[in-house]
């Protein structure tokens, strides 16, 4: 369902591509070398280093790919990101793609989209919807994958210790995929070896702010706490500024562990500040726009595309440091 537009009017959209959804009308032409795509893509906010660079790659690849892009920031909830969908169904987008804040509660919503005949892509995170035709693919990392990750680095630095490993756990947003499946993923590889304890485990909405605030209430309540494991970069961050508030030592009192590798995280573990990094890149832009091409000239796309990513030490974070992208 492309649209045929002048390419005045593709200016002005193009001009517009980021701006929160809004006006506009949809149309409805099929392909040939002068029709334009226009997605609909609502991100999930700004809470962090991560979802600012996943923003400017989907911003930026639209743009190198001629596609016009319906931008919205859904601050975090989930009510937004469903009417910024609706939004985009009433203006007869091409497509949609979107993060969903939360994996739960979309059915009707893309129902509509459905039965409006417009294609959806989910980035980054997953829906739970028993109904998977309601969506053509899932682009994003693998979270529970990072959780084992996490917990088998965790395994291999205390294998040789037999005495008990307190650990507390920030976890992501409530509800959502890389919360749940970060957290199921370390407990999987954990849990085998009884030295392990997660002694508290609480929400820091992957921001800075909360998780320097939740780690002072660790800290006030578990004096002894030995591992940190962080769904994210940020809280991490936010954590090592309560534990250097604490008088301890981030990385030698208290080893942390988080997940997504941002700039800020990277330099914190070339400092030793924290001791294991694990990569979640949020450079998804460029392959959104191949499979939203893909899609619409009714190709088949696999329901599944996992991004490449590894992990980082200290001395490999270093190393990389001066060719980070994010």
């Amino acid at each position: 369902m492309f649209k045929r537009i002048s390419g005045m009017v593709l200016a002005g959209l193009t001009a517009m591509s980021v701006a929160a959804c809004g006006g506009g009308t949809g149309g409805g032409a099929t392909g040939g070398g002068g029709d334009s795509i226009t997605m609909g893509f609502s991100q999930v906010g700004a809470e962090s280093g991560w979802r600012t660079a996943n923003t400017k790659s989907v911003q930026d690849s639209a743009k190198n790919a001629n596609i016009t892009l319906k931008f919205s920031d859904a601050q975090q909830k989930q009510e937004n990101q469903i009417k910024a969908i609706r939004s985009y169904i009433q203006q007869k987008v091409d497509i949609i793609a979107f993060s969903p804040v939360v994996e739960s509660g979309w059915d009707t919503v893309l129902k509509e989209a459905k039965d409006a005949k417009i294609p959806v892509i989910l980035t980054d995170r997953a829906v739970d919807s028993k109904d998977t035709s309601l969506y053509k693919t899932f682009l994003g990392s693998d979270f529970v994958e990072e959780g084992k990750k996490a917990g088998q680095w965790l395994v291999e630095e205390y294998k040789s210790s037999t005495d008990p490993v307190k650990i507390v756990e920030l976890q992501g947003t409530t509800g959502s995929a890389p919360a749940n499946d970060r957290k199921a993923g370390f407990q999987d590889v954990i849990k085998a070896e009884t030295k392990f304890e997660i002694i508290a485990s609480q929400t820091g909405d992957f921001t800075r702010a909360k998780g320097k605030e939740v780690m002072e209430a660790f800290l006030k309540s578990n004096p002894d706490i030995d591992v940190l494991y962080a769904h994210n970069d940020d809280m991490g961050l936010g954590a090592i500024e309560a534990i250097e508030g604490a008088g301890k030592v981030p990385g030698k009192d208290i080893k942390i562990i988080t997940v997504d590798a941002v700039k800020d995280g990277m330099q914190a573990l070339a400092d030793g500040k924290i001791n294991f990094i694990v990569e979640c890149s949020p450079l998804l832009g460029p392959q959104l726009m191949d499979l939203a091409k893909k899609v619409l000239k009714g190709e088949q796309v696999p329901a599944r595309v996992v991004t490449e990513e590894t992990t980082f030490n200290q001395e490999q974070a270093k190393q990389a440091l001066s060719s980070r992208q994010y």
